[in-house]
């Protein structure tokens, strides 16, 4: 009689719970990693807190060191459930994972006395967990690929944006650099443009002269288009990959996930999922 493999079965309903969130099981889990992960980072940011560290440190300590183990739990499983746990390991969300993980763990082997400032680090670490919020927001996957897709337009509005900087910023020096105005150098220039185009706007520099103001009246009209520019580029892009469909299915095998909604199986590694 053939039966299947038991501890296979354990690991790939775990792997279905903490990978993905098409049954009840996986989207508990989720929400539960979520409210920890926002535990994890309130309590960072109120031990920042001093009064309320001197207060409250030790039950602080008492919930992060809870977490933190929940964490190590969570990173393990994930490593113990899939095929090629190296991959995994290295790759952006193994390596965050293990990140949202070590700081507490690191805290244990640094004096208290002579490695302060490490310790303050290493405490403010922490507040990087919230970076594991990105496996479980499906929109900022989606805004990702967006930006991957539109690098290259972007690139060259960029590009064309220094250059321009540069330009302008060089005329204004021509046209301001005998006043008392602040234009010392071309670099200066450039700055004072940068700051404007963005509608940053901090005043430390401004022109005096009658041409100066003409040329920053324009330099302003022209910041509100050009903040315009990206948003379009990555607006186009992001509707186009918002009108793919994709399941929540990962391969066990390989780890890759975005598969279309109606695949069977992986489009890298054609295991079935």
């Amino acid at each position: 009689m053939n039966r299947k493999n038991p501890t296979k079965n354990r690991k790939e309903r775990l792997h279905e719970i903490i990978y993905e969130a098409d049954t009840p099981a996986g989207k508990l889990f989720d929400v539960v990693l979520l409210v920890l992960i926002l535990i994890s980072v309130l309590v960072v940011m109120l031990e920042s807190v001093e009064h309320l560290h001197l207060i409250y440190g030790d039950y602080f300590s008492a919930v992060e060191w809870i977490i933190t183990v929940l964490f190590t739990i969570e990173y393990s499983l994930r490593v113990y459930t899939v095929k090629q746990p190296l991959k995994y390991i290295l790759s952006p969300y193994g390596l965050i994972d293990l990140a949202a993980t070590l700081p507490k763990y690191l805290g244990l082997f640094i004096g208290k006395t002579e490695a302060l400032l490490i310790l303050r680090a290493l405490r403010l670490l922490r507040v990087f967990t919230i970076l594991k919020l990105a496996r479980y927001i499906g929109a900022s996957n989606d805004l990702m690929k967006a930006i991957k897709a539109s690098r290259a337009k972007i690139g060259v509005f960029v590009f064309a944006v220094v250059v321009l900087s540069i330009v302008l910023g060089t005329l204004m020096y021509l046209i301001e650099g005998n006043s008392e105005s602040g234009f010392t150098s071309i670099p200066r220039g450039v700055y004072w443009v940068v700051v404007t185009m963005t509608t940053v706007g901090y005043g430390d520099i401004a022109p005096v002269t009658a041409l100066g103001q003409f040329l920053a009246t324009l330099v302003m009209i022209m910041g509100y288009g050009i903040i315009a520019v990206p948003t379009g580029i990555v607006s186009s892009e992001y509707n186009g990959v918002k009108n793919q469909k994709i399941n929540t299915q990962v391969c066990k095998h390989c780890n890759e996930q975005n598969h279309s909604d109606t695949a069977k199986f992986c489009h890298q590694c054609r295991e079935h999922l």
